[in-house]
């Protein structure tokens, strides 16, 4: 097939006026409208640069009679929106042996990450074992709305530990600026489908799906690895590691077993804290890497929407509107936006007691009164000396600055935008009303993290504000503290993904600091997925 890019259309154009703008660029190149088999929509964007004319900007996949000789013109004509369509079908590296004296594999942590890591290899024949320290998705959500209405912390089962990880809790993003040659994030856009997401992730610029959908797609996903023989193992914390002679040897649970493995996938996420400080006393090699710390700021969606799409703003080609922001301020930081969710809520992220942590979400609808994003700042490994848990240190420092500051009983401290411009503490609340639960308390957020974070924010909502008109509106709201943005630090591995000093261990995702978000660590949990399995593969022919 042939790939047509930068075809725009009018915001309000009809479905039928799509063919004729194919048919436009395929004559740029010299095919007849008869030689047009087909087309399809393989992304969909919109340009909101001129809010006054907001277009609609696809690509194109079409499918001719003599694809042949026009892509033989296109080698030796070539055109800057037309090329051959990318070969995206996924295919497995390997297929498991039917006899095999090997261990079977493990995934410790069951985010995107692990998910998609125990799926694949289930799909290949190799019958994964998952732990998972938390709770099935819908118990867990029971624990997590404890926490949000009966300020109840469970710290095994809660917005970030247990099935579907930190992203079933978010707004569901499917996107990343990684590099995806080999086109993984296909597979991952294709599972989700087939696990009951919309169609609409396949080609629309920005996917997203939301809590609820998250909820059920987990679920159908756990059941096709059980189908595939794979196993999933709930409250099923790994307490310790058995390393000899530099390699993986066992897994010690938390119910008492002892796991015999060679071959172990690390994809706990950013938040197990303690299994980071067990590798570490174990020898498993890391290193401080950058975060960032900052609150969540809430605006009426309808103020952000105007800011973005003017007059268009409600249009239902557009939703809700989303932004991306930074500033570089005068002490040498940078502020910048972090996991905007449009149309959602703040939410309650602790998973350690005694701590506030604060993270966003929404649903597919994007349909909540308030618009809300971190607004960050970055941390260095040279701000918190120290090795490479002391991240873990100096996060945990402000999780419970913000206990104390929001009451110690998990409300979050909070402060009007205006008020925090100005350096006063806030009394009251005003037009923004905040959705964090279980409730926000106004105070004076200077003390909340360090100095140079907070000079920064105060330094860069106004200016902000020159490029979203409303940004530091003066009943915005700020909560705190967002602290979670990546993980602290990088279990370091090979070109092969194994650990540099472990053998069968298989760093992966968030947590061991390779991705961001569920699209990154989904793919991740793919490539890390194919490694073990080649290993495997090749240990076997060695064997047999």
């Amino acid at each position: 097939m042939l790939r047509l890019s930068e075809i725009k259309l009018p915001l309000d154009h009809p479905d039928e006026a799509i063919e004729p703008s194919v048919i436009a660029r395929l004559k740029e190149i010299g095919v007849e409208p008869n030689r047009l088999v087909r087309f399809d929509v393989f992304r969909r964007a919109h340009d909101a640069r001129k809010k006054a004319d907001i277009k609609l900007n696809y690509i194109i996949d079409v499918e001719l009679t003599d694809e042949a000789a026009v892509l033989e013109r296109l080698q030796a004509h070539p055109h800057p929106h037309c090329g051959v369509t990318p070969d995206m079908a996924y295919r497995f590296v390997a297929r498991a042996p039917e006899r095999s004296t090997q261990p079977r594999p493990v995934v410790i942590g069951m985010g995107p990450c692990g998910l998609f890591a125990g799926l694949i290899l289930a799909q290949m024949g190799f019958r994964p074992i998952i732990l998972e320290r938390g709770k099935a998705v819908r118990e867990r959500t029971k624990d997590t709305w404890g926490l949000w209405r009966k300020n109840e912390l469970n710290p095994e089962s809660n917005v970030l530990f247990g099935e579907g990880g930190a992203g079933t809790f978010s707004d569901g993003k499917l996107y990343s600026q990684i590099k995806d040659s080999k086109h993984y994030g296909r597979k991952v856009l294709d599972e989700f489908v087939k696990a009951g997401a919309p169609d609409d992730i396949l080609f629309l610029s920005r996917p997203h799906i939301g809590t609820f959908r998250l909820v059920s797609m987990v679920e159908k996903m756990r059941a096709q690895i059980h189908q595939l023989g794979g196993e999933v193992r709930f409250q099923h914390r790994v307490e310790d590691i058995d390393i000899d002679d530099g390699k993986v040897r066992s897994l010690k649970l938390s119910t008492g077993e002892t796991l015999r493995c060679d071959h172990v996938v690390l994809a706990v996420g950013h938040s197990a804290r303690d299994t980071f400080e067990m590798l570490h006393q174990r020898g498993v090699y890391m290193e401080a890497k950058p975060f960032s710390l900052g609150f969540r700021i809430e605006h009426p969606q309808g103020v952000i929407d105007r800011a973005r799409f003017g007059t268009f703003a409600g249009h239902e080609r557009l939703g809700a509107a989303d932004y991306k922001v930074v500033y570089h301020c005068s002490n040498g930081r940078s502020v910048y936006s972090f996991c905007m969710c449009p149309g959602g809520t703040v939410v309650a992220a602790a998973s350690e007691p005694g701590r506030v942590v604060t993270n966003g979400m929404s649903q597919y609808s994007r349909a909540e009164r308030n618009a809300n994003a971190g607004i960050v700042v970055g941390i260095m490994p040279e701000d918190y000396p120290g090795g490479p848990l002391a991240g873990i240190d100096f996060q945990r420092k402000w999780e419970e600055r913000a206990f104390e500051l929001g009451g110690g009983d998990y409300c979050a401290p909070g402060q009007l935008v205006g008020d925090f411009i100005a350096g006063r503490a806030s009394t009251s609340l005003g037009s923004v009303v905040p959705s964090y639960k279980p409730g926000v308390k106004p105070t004076d957020l200077s003390t909340a993290l360090p100095d140079y974070v907070i000079e920064a924010i105060r330094e860069g909502l106004p200016e902000i504000d020159k490029k979203i008109k409303g940004f530091a509106m003066h009943d915005a709201v700020l909560t705190g503290v967002e602290t979670r943005t990546s993980s602290p630090l990088r279990v370091r591995r090979k070109d092969d993904y194994q650990s540099v000093n472990v053998e069968g261990l298989y760093p992966a995702g968030e947590g061991a600091g390779y991705a961001g978000g569920i699209y990154s660590a989904a793919i991740d949990g793919i490539e890390v997925a194919e490694a073990v399995a080649l290993n495997m593969m090749s240990q076997h022919a060695a064997t047999a």
